[in-house]
């Protein structure tokens, strides 16, 4: 029978390190040896980090994403083009974009996408705000910039459902993306010229 070659403590940080996307039992402990090894100049810092992100970072009460303020920088930046809105699934996905430099529109995260297999369903998604934001009336055009996977594109039509009998124009992004993919791992030039190629939906 197996038994643990380490305190309780290294085991809980396995543990935890291997809940993290990408990371199994075996990369976890590779990772916490690593920590552990670099305590100085890498554990103590990154505990420190976690400690104040717990702390300060917040949900963006206007578009979803997260930062340190609330409005995000992005929803406080007046040199962006408030008659344009960007819809995403994931904070992740709005990054992607960003770091591309494909748009200076405003965003608005969902939360996920639509799938009644996982039991994801409309109030799961932050679609309340986004209905709430176009009545404003303040914009003309809604890029739909969900991933291009079954459960993207059901939420991208739901969302053209939902918005039928508003007057803003609905686009989405061009093929550039690839069907199954997801943006938070397509290049930054593949990002940018489908952004530049959003076509109307």
């Amino acid at each position: 029978m197996p038994t643990n070659v380490a305190g309780p403590e290294i085991e809980r940080l396995v543990q935890l390190l291997a809940r993290l996307p990408g990371l199994g039992p075996r990369s976890a402990r590779r990772a916490a040896l690593h920590l552990i090894r670099k305590r100085e100049s890498l554990l103590a810092p990154l505990a420190e980090a976690l400690r104040v992100a717990q702390e300060r970072i917040v949900t963006c009460s206007i578009c979803g994403n997260v930062d340190t303020r609330d409005p995000c920088t992005i929803c406080a930046d007046e040199r962006r083009d408030t008659t344009m809105l960007v819809v995403v699934e994931s904070v992740g996905d709005l990054w992607a974009l960003e770091r591309a430099g494909a748009t200076r529109a405003r965003y608005h995260v969902l939360g996920g996408a639509l799938s009644p297999l996982d039991g994801v369903g409309p109030a799961d998604l932050n679609l309340t705000g986004l209905v709430a934001r176009i009545a404003k009336g303040e914009v003309s055009e809604l890029i739909l910039a969900v991933n291009a996977t079954v459960e993207g594109q059901t939420t991208a039509h739901y969302i053209i459902d939902l918005l039928a009998h508003y007057s803003v124009k609905v686009t989405r992004l061009a093929h550039g993306v690839p069907v199954g993919g997801e943006l938070d791992y397509l290049d930054d030039g593949t990002l940018a010229a489908a952004m530049r190629q959003r076509t109307a939906f």
